[in-house]
């Protein structure tokens, strides 16, 4: 395309959209050039939208320049449908809104949605999301619906095609139609009557060609996602619900879904799971094949709900090998060839518990027939069953864990007849054998006939390329010539099979696609290349690279190379949607090193580092929530360490400022106190208006740190306190937090007292001798300095500390406690033979016995630090909040606050942004105080919520009384 189309698209978009959301940078097209699979385009342009309006003038551009456009909603796609090359536009973070029917059996959603968060939405209706792809924590309903993404349950019963109720679109010449609207509809009829015949046209052509409609009906007797679906054709006779559900499946080549309406599922209250095992892959099919014609007989339900089995997953041998699955493990000691083990994860569920367990019995009778290695056991306890679907879930990460660096972990999709399953299956595994990949696996919905198989693959030599075109070429005429399957089951077509639809489908319904296509696109600008390309070799160009990251073996963040570049970090990850995501850190970075490493390029090289600064660098909190939904756990703030380690290197002056920092804490802290008694004299005199004003034109002129109504006075502990000896059984040993032991309240503070006399006072009322060890003023976790990149300086400071602690605590014989949840958290990845405790978990586990709790009405929020989520304690402080107060508040999509130590000081848009959800909550709630564990999370939740943050502590304090004996 003419760059001056783009330069001519990029003006006039510019005055619709804000130039925030355009972006034309080298660093942002190539962050957004990267989906979860395993190609890569750079776009020209991308933008970040924000309405239907929007997209409905950015349309209008593109179809009047002739510039191709992709829609993308999480980017965690596989087949490389959320890429472009030409002009991307991202419809996520501002496309989360949703109703609810009165009746709670319909749902009205946005496509940028996460898909757990509508089962959240819908859990206390006892509904749920019906599609359920493994994927559902991280992706988004718009690219769920327009991929038919499926899962382990929904089969094709519940896929979106048969939930799908309505759909609000924008066709390619900016036309918005709502398919449930009754005025939209008429709109269009008098707009678009031509379209609605052409429509009819075709459902009339394929209805009247009964081997065509056979065909399709026998297609999506399985699930299949190749090509465009066709399935509404034989389905519906109103043209606008054919056209609706025409967008499940489209891959965005045939409109931007902007809303969606679906029928919710019902969610079984009982459930239960049992591992199954079974000496050869056959045996296990056919047992599959059995289960899967279990019924009960209750004639008024629906035919998927008499269904008993809900769920089957077969994990052949090298899955369960990858896992180290202990019956895999111990069956190999037994025989001389363990390669036919497999297991099939079965799941049934109920709305009854006297139903579940007639439906364990059914199976368990029907299983008599089959030889299994172990007897069959059922378990309805989530902690065991749990365990099993742990296994299933973490095949993935562990196949994709042990690639060899350079290479990337592709999986592929592929469905059969369920009657064709025991021969197919055993087929498929020797196929992958064939080609000597020696670590693949497979596994999947055995139920639906529906298998993944993992397979890690470079593309880094033109051998490497041949083998998997070969791959892909024998497993198109297993799947097609042998079993007529589907070549794509739930993964989308995009790229990676867009070559081999028409010799999937045939002519006929091939050239019906096309048609679809043409009437929708004229022009074939919405998503080129996808679906649809005449290229034949499309799926193995534009490869994504993957070049390592040269970082020490030794280094937490070396873990980043196996970064798969999936996507599912960006969940948790609270610059996405601001800067930069966890995901898109890693991309950049592997580019600069790959340009580092082969010299090329150096102007670009230096653009980049410059451009990574701010985005990449400088608004990364490094709070590694990220780790807790990476299937690699991998931890992208480590690798933003090792970044800030690089530009802070020994010798430079501010290493050395930070080392004089760490020689001489207890004076530096005592330096800061005069110049927080100066704020909040500053405070007292000009009042909160005029200070607020003024301290943020310096911030914004001269970058000091922002100063905010939550800025705390400054703090010296009383020497006296130190030295409070009570002779109690019970000791503890205590270590104020270096914030504690410097901050005190702000100048409107809820509570009377510090921290740190309030915990001493709380630990005392639990009948607790309190310890504090010896130079307290000089130690510190080591969390300042890491956080800059001084890893050694934070790792001596750390030392400094256990030595400290060991000895207080007479060498781990009492207890330790720190009043600060990320120092604390810091402390037990350093400090590992003592018993390290944050306050809440310190106060569940030795003063709950010991306290005389009464609840309040009044309703209190709970902030959950990014720390304790690490350390598994989301649920303790909750509890514990519990016994406080009858109506416990938790924000809802509020994870880390983005005050990172401080960060909130220096960069209060990360802070902000992070928070941008929790004040509506608060206010909708009515609440006046919330509590957490982090003094620094606490200033900036009190900022950025309208209400005051405070310890925990005080809240248990409020509500106790010691126990009179």
């Amino acid at each position: 395309m003419a760059k001056s189309n783009y330069m001519a698209f990029l003006h006039d978009a510019s005055q619709v959209i804000p130039q925030e959301r355009i972006y034309t940078d080298e660093l942002r097209r190539l962050a957004w050039g990267t989906d979860a699979g395993f190609y890569r385009l750079i776009p020209q342009i991308v933008i970040r939208s924000s309405s239907e309006e929007e997209i409905s003038e950015l349309l209008r551009l593109a179809d009047r320049y002739g510039l191709p456009v992709t829609f993308r909603a999480a980017g965690t796609s596989l087949s490389g449908q959320a890429i472009s090359d030409s002009i991307l536009i991202v419809a996520g973070k501002h496309w989360e809104k949703y109703s609810i029917s009165p009746d709670h059996e319909q749902i009205t959603l946005q496509p940028g949605i996460i898909g757990q968060r509508v089962n959240e939405i819908l859990a206390p209706y006892g509904r749920k999301f019906a599609p359920d792809p493994a994927s559902v924590k991280s992706a988004m309903v718009g690219g769920i619906v327009m991929n038919n993404a499926s899962g382990m349950n929904c089969g094709t019963h519940a896929n979106s095609d048969k939930v799908l109720l309505s759909a609000r679109i924008v066709l390619a010449d900016g036309t918005v139609l709502d398919t449930g609207d009754d005025i939209s509809r008429a709109s269009f009829e008098a707009t678009h009557p031509n379209f609605l015949n052409r429509i009819c046209e075709l459902r009339d052509w394929i209805r009247a060609n009964e081997e065509l409609s056979a065909r399709i009906r026998y297609k999506y007797s399985i699930k299949n996602v190749t090509g465009l679906n066709l399935l509404p054709f034989v389905r519906f006779d109103d043209p606008f619900d054919i056209i609706a559900h025409l967008m499940v499946g489209s891959e965005g080549t045939l409109a931007f879904l902007s809303q969606i309406t679906m029928r919710t599922e019902y969610d079984y209250p009982y459930k239960a799971s049992a591992m199954l095992y079974f000496t050869n892959i056959k045996d296990a099919c056919r047992a599959v094949v059995a289960m899967k014609e279990l019924s009960n007989d209750n004639t008024s339900a629906s035919e998927a709900d008499r269904k008993i089995v809900k769920g089957a997953e077969l994990l052949d041998y090298k899955s369960l090998s990858s896992v180290e699955d202990p019956v895999y493990l111990k069956y190999k000691q037994e025989v001389a060839d363990a390669s036919g083990l497999t297991a099939v994860l079965t799941e049934t569920k109920a709305r009854t518990r006297e139903e579940l367990e007639q439906n364990i019995s059914v199976i368990e009778e029907c299983l008599k027939t089959f030889s299994t290695y172990i007897p069959v056991h059922f378990t309805d306890r989530p902690e065991e069953y749990s365990k099993y679907w742990a296994i299933r879930s973490g095949i993935f990460p562990s196949v994709g864990g042990t690639r060899q660096p350079g290479t990337t972990c592709l999986i592929e999709d592929v469905a059969f007849h369920i009657e064709d399953l025991p021969e197919a299956t055993a087929d498929l595994q020797q196929l992958i054998a064939r080609h000597s990949y020696d670590d693949a696996c497979i596994y999947g919905h055995a139920l639906e006939g529906n298998y993944h198989f993992i397979l890690n693959q470079s593309f880094s030599t033109d051998t490497e390329v041949k083998r998997y075109e070969d791959l892909m070429n024998d497993v198109k005429t297993l799947v097609v010539d042998k079993y007529d399957g589907s070549l794509k089951a739930e993964h989308g077509t995009g790229r990676n099979m867009a070559p081999f639809v028409k010799y999937e489908w045939g002519e006929a319904a091939f050239e019906t696609m096309k048609a679809v296509k043409q009437l929708f696109d004229p022009k074939g600008l919405l998503n080129p290349g996808v679906i649809f390309n005449d290229d034949p070799q499309c799926h193995i160009k534009n490869f994504k690279p993957l070049p390592l990251i040269p970082i020490d073996e030794a280094s937490p963040a070396e873990k980043v190379n196996k970064c798969i570049e999936c996507g599912f970090c960006e969940v948790n990850c609270l610059s996405c949607g601001f800067t930069l995501s966890s995901r898109q850190r890693i991309v950049l970075q592997r580019e600069i090193s790959r340009l580092k490493q082969s010299g090329t390029a150096p102007e670009r090289l230096s653009l980049l580092e410059k451009q990574y600064r701010y985005p990449g660098n400088q608004t990364c909190a490094g709070d590694g929530l990220c780790s807790m939904s990476c299937p690699m756990n991998i931890n992208t703030g480590d690798l933003t360490h090792i970044i800030r380690q690089e530009i802070l290197p020994k010798g430079s002056l501010g290493y050395k400022a930070g080392n004089f920092v760490a020689n001489h804490f207890a004076g530096v802290k005592s330096s800061l106190r005069p110049v927080l008694s100066l704020a909040n004299f500053g405070h007292s005199v000009l009042g909160t208006k005029a200070m607020s004003s003024i301290t943020k034109g310096m911030h914004n002129v001269l970058g000091v740190p922002l100063w905010t109504p939550a800025m705390p006075k400054a703090y010296s502990i009383d020497k006296s306190q130190l030295s409070t000896v009570n002779c109690q059984l019970n000791k503890v040993v205590y270590f104020p937090s270096c914030i504690n032991q410097t901050m005190g309240l702000p100048k409107k503070s809820p509570v009377e007292q510090p921290l740190v006399n309030k915990m001493i006072s709380l630990l005392q009322k639990g009948g607790y001798e309190v310890i504090f060890p010896k130079d307290m003023d000089k130690l510190c976790c080591g969390t300042i300095w890491e956080s800059k990149g001084m890893l050694d300086i934070a790792d001596r400071k750390a030392a400094e500390l256990e030595a400290a602690l060991w000895e207080a605590s007479e060498q781990g014989k009492y207890p330790v406690l720190c009043d600060q949840s990320p120092c604390l958290h810091r402390m037990r990845e350093t400090i590992q033979k003592m018993k390290l405790y944050e306050p809440a978990e310190f106060i569940y586990t030795f003063l709950r016995d010991k306290l005389v709790f009464t609840q309040t009405d009044r309703p209190v929020a709970v902030h959950i630090t990014c720390s304790m989520r690490k350390m598994g304690l989301a649920d303790t402080i909750i509890s514990l909040a519990k016994l406080c107060s009858t109506h416990v508040f938790v924000p809802e999509e509020v994870g880390c606050c983005g005050f990172a130590g401080d960060r909130g000081f220096t960069y209060p848009e990360l802070n902000s942004y992070a928070l941008r959800k929790l004040r509506p909550q608060i206010e909708a709630s009515g609440i006046t105080i919330g509590y957490s564990n982090s003094r620094t999370c606490e200033i900036g939740l009190t900022t950025n919520s309208g209400i005051p943050y405070v310890s925990i502590a005080y809240l248990v304090d409020q509500c106790t009384k010691r126990i009179v004996n």
